[in-house]
């Protein structure tokens, strides 16, 4: 790898390519340069650059400077922190988290549902006192790693984003929650979504990025639809959920599910809360004490065929006849893997301001930032 600063000439709109394998090496440098051990470091760094490798960029390393480091900075994860069980059953363990980095907390977590599971069919860790996890597909994935369906679900500890149907202050996170499950020789299965019809990394990823928002996503105080994504950390405009205005009490019913499963189960921070009463309308409280819940499945214990059932059911939906010839069928994970299997031959694109930020960063650290890689023209260089 080399250090490297945004070509002069490159517009901010363009995009970068940098070869995947060095953009994690980089990314571990910056975790283990705050104190993570290096192993530590390596797994956060590959669940942060999920994101980029597979989409929802707002949920990668945009967040690196934004999230991930302020919250080692200011003490609020401790790079360092060990788990520690509060209860173990067997398949149902309790851990408290103690303020370690999500992203490594949660992929721990995976693997030891993932050990249970093989003992016992099924292996649930419930998780308190944890912090931002990043792309809850990253981690329900590695169940798929050990060829079981894995879950994943998320609270936002006592921050506070979206409003009860018919409410008039903010009680609920966005709620994340994920399913992956193997699809045999197909891409798995892969459902990551918030419970909120947009998760916020992508409004502010919109308001960064000077785009507007479709309709169904934020509104304001009313209920009319607002597109300018700036109005939402303005205190303008609040999201909406999942299922859009007819649809918002399924939605809000996934969100308090996910909170149910997620923080009340373990103990962790909640959002509804009398505080929540004396904050007002607007977003309000910090996502601390986050909790979570992670399942793996063993279908192998339950019974035979699993495989080959799953490969038929997912092949079936591919070869389903869609409507229009040039949007064939396909289902939640197939472009996520098609997407991260192109972007680790040609390159992970990173818009240019991201890049020239890394870069800055690297330079403050005395750390080494990869060049652009010359392939990916299409894209970027």
């Amino acid at each position: 790898m080399s250090t490297a600063s945004l070509p002069q000439a490159l517009p901010e709109h363009r995009t970068v390519r940098v070869d995947h394998d060095d953009l994690i090496a980089f990314t571990a440098q910056v975790f283990a340069d705050r104190g993570l051990p290096p192993a530590r470091a390596d797994r956060a760094a590959h669940a942060l650059c999920h994101g980029d490798l597979t989409g929802p960029r707002s949920h990668g390393l945009a967040n690196l400077t934004r999230l991930y480091l302020p919250l080692l900075d200011e003490g609020r994860a401790d790079p360092s922190a060990e788990h520690r069980t509060v209860t173990d059953l067997g398949a149902a363990v309790l851990l408290d988290a103690r303020g370690a980095l999500g992203l490594w907390s949660a992929s721990e977590a995976v693997e030891l549902a993932a050990e249970r599971a093989g003992r016992h069919g099924i292996g649930l860790v419930s998780v308190r006192g944890a912090t931002h996890l990043g792309c809850a597909g990253y981690h329900a994935l590695r169940a798929v790693e050990h060829g079981m369906v894995g879950l994943v679900a998320a609270n936002c500890g006592r921050q506070r984003i979206a409003r009860p149907p018919g409410g008039a202050v903010a009680m609920l996170g966005t709620n994340p929650l994920s399913v992956a499950a193997p699809a045999g020789e197909h891409p798995p299965f892969l459902l990551d979504m918030s419970t909120t019809a947009a998760p916020t990394g992508r409004i502010r990823q919109a308001a960064r990025e000077g785009r507007t928002l479709p309709e169904g996503l934020l509104c304001d105080d009313g209920g009319a639809p607002v597109t300018d994504p700036g109005a939402f950390d303005a205190g303008r405009a609040h999201l909406m959920w999942l299922g859009g205005e007819d649809g918002r009490y399924k939605g809000f019913g996934l969100g308090l599910a996910v909170e149910v499963l997620a923080a009340l189960l373990p103990g962790a921070g909640t959002g509804p809360h009398p505080e929540a009463l004396a904050a007002g309308g607007g977003p309000s409280g910090r996502d601390d004490d986050i909790g979570f819940l992670v399942a793996a499945l063993a279908p192998d214990a339950l019974r035979e065929s699993f495989d080959s059932d799953a490969e038929q059911m997912f092949g079936a939906l591919l070869d389903c006849p869609p409507t229009d010839p040039a949007e064939p069928v396909r289902y939640p994970g197939w472009h996520e893997y098609h997407r991260a299997q192109e972007r680790r031959r040609e390159g992970v694109p990173l818009e240019a301001s991201l890049y020239a930020e890394l870069a800055d960063l690297a330079a403050w650290s005395g750390l080494r930032f990869p060049a652009p890689v010359e392939h990916g023209a299409g894209e970027g260089l």
